[in-house]
């Protein structure tokens, strides 16, 4: 058996599948396929998966909302009703709980300052900042348009000015937040040439980028889109781009360092799960293994930690 089908026998059988078109692929490493180890949170199982598919940690728990692993190597997880930062003994070092008035919290980050970004759905919805004491120190309240708690907000994340982006699904809007709660920038996601509100372009998760463009993965619109400042857009993906139509409900986003875009398809039960395109809207990595995923991080690729770009 030649070396090139033992290596496709291999990836098969842990469920990561590179596919190939035209071109250079770009691989890590020259002539090697590309690999990554992932965090996933997901509806059945929340942990890491190393480059080859293997479970190297699991929290024991699935229905998870958002989460990162932190740069110490701790986990960061939300859950519906409460964020936890677990070592990788699963010792809890720190602990949210979400307040009784709400329903729901919809995401976690950790900032630069030690601090923990939360966000609550429900009669108030609301965007924390929490000290590692557990103290809050930013309340900044939300305006989603709509009191449907569930369906209010996702991953929101802090920017470099200080300021929120949060995706606001039922509004179709992203919203540029102050800390104070004012909304300083909206980009509309119903607009006409992405197919207006019949295309259901939910907003789910909103990365500011490095050349200051936001990046947005639309969930029931199984697209992605990349606006400017003005939120024009300049660079679009859908399942008429690609082969086998891979997004199904897209969740979680991640620009990676080289440029490319990593997705994951939330609702996809069979096949492609997660996804890596290329700028040219080229597929040159995928997980088709049994878990599902809402958000995902790619911590490592043939080896080498990803280090995500810096954001404006």
């Amino acid at each position: 058996m030649s070396g090139v089908i033992r290596s496709m026998l291999a990836v098969a059988t842990v469920g990561l599948s590179v596919f190939l078109a035209s071109g250079p692929v770009p691989a890590a490493e020259s002539g090697k396929s590309i690999k990554h180890s992932i965090f996933i949170a997901g509806p059945t199982f929340t942990g890491i998966l190393d480059e080859d598919g293997k479970e190297v940690w699991n929290s024991g728990r699935g229905g998870a909302r958002d989460g990162f692993v932190l740069p110490n190597g701790n986990i960061l997880i939300a859950w519906g009703n409460v964020v936890k930062e677990f070592t990788r003994e699963k010792k809890v070092v720190f602990q949210y709980s979400k307040s009784k008035e709400n329903r729901e919290i919809g995401t976690a980050q950790r900032l630069k300052n030690g601090n923990t970004l939360i966000t609550e759905l429900g009669k108030k919805p609301r965007l924390l900042e929490v000290s590692p004491k557990g103290k809050i120190v930013v309340d900044c309240p939300l305006k989603p348009e709509t009191n449907n708690g569930h369906m209010q907000t996702r991953m929101a994340r802090k920017l470099a000015n200080g300021n929120y982006l949060v995706p606001h699904l039922l509004a179709f809007k992203v919203k540029e937040y102050t800390p104070e709660g004012k909304v300083v920038k909206e980009f509309k996601t119903d607009l006409k040439e992405l197919g207006g509100r019949k295309a259901r372009n939910w907003p789910f998760t909103a990365i500011r980028l490095a050349n200051g463009n936001t990046l947005v993965s639309l969930t029931n619109g199984n697209k992605i889109v990349e606006m400017d400042k003005t939120g024009k857009v300049v660079w679009k993906v859908t399942n008429d781009d690609l082969p086998g139509k891979p997004f199904v409900d897209p969740c979680g986003a991640q620009r990676l360092a080289n440029g490319n875009t990593v997705i994951a398809s939330y609702a996809a039960r069979k096949g492609i799960k997660i996804f890596e395109i290329t700028r040219d809207k080229r597929i040159v990595w995928s997980y088709s293994g049994k878990h599902r995923a809402h958000e995902i991080q790619v911590l490592t690729t043939n080896g080498n930690p990803e280090k995500n770009p810096p954001m404006k």
